[in-house]
């Protein structure tokens, strides 16, 4: 079973929106996934909620209790969506079951400064070394100032970027469905799928 982490520290940088996308695309490559929300607001199960019957399954699980990564069996794949203000003892649970992690950022100085911080606690943490992690850029827009700022402040940490995802409506409408990128013609979504294929190819590996 992969279990792969969605985790920033910083509310609203896209943490939900990352994880039922990853969810999504495994899903439609045929995997037994399930969508774990450790977050109270539960937004994840809410979001399945909506997900309508001939879109393809993905199981949802409370993970805000303490059997937080014990899926069910059968499960091939987990993706679990993270609160804010994950850190310590939470944090140290979750990269000890984690295989993969996923850090969302937004391209604001209150983000970078978060992310800072939560990077600085995975590096203190043996096991992170062992965690495949990949950062995805949320919300960016690359003609601005504050994308290259986001730019420079990646490169200045080292951080294995795998993406920069523009900032749309589309995922906006697509998650008031129950839906995500890879539930609808690729036509109608080409340009956001093309951004996403490094962050297939490092699922998929």
């Amino acid at each position: 079973m992969s279990v792969i982490v969605v985790a920033n520290p910083k509310g609203g940088v896209g943490k939900s929106t990352l994880a039922t996308n990853v969810a999504g695309y495994l899903a439609r490559r045929g995997h037994s996934v399930m969508l774990g929300d450790a977050d109270r607001q539960q937004s994840c199960g809410q979001w399945l909620a909506l997900r309508p019957p001939q879109a393809r399954p993905i199981v949802t699980w409370d993970a805000s209790a303490s059997d937080v990564l014990k899926p069910p069996r059968g499960t091939t794949h987990v993706v679990l969506d993270t609160p804010a203000g994950l850190h310590g003892k939470g944090l140290k649970e979750v990269l000890r079951r984690a295989d993969k992690l996923l850090i969302p950022l937004q391209p604001s100085v209150f983000d970078i400064l978060a992310t800072r911080a939560f990077w600085d606690e995975l590096q203190e943490r043996r096991r992170s070394a062992a965690l495949d992690i990949g950062v995805v850029g949320m919300r960016v827009d690359s003609r601005t100032l504050a994308a290259d700022k986001l730019r420079a402040f990646i490169e200045s940490l080292d951080l294995p970027v795998l993406a920069y995802l523009r900032e749309t409506q589309i995922y906006i409408h697509l998650a008031a469905q129950g839906l995500t990128l890879f539930d609808v013609q690729p036509s109608q979504v080409q340009r956001d799928l093309v951004q996403w294929e490094p962050i297939c190819r490092w699922l998929d590996r």
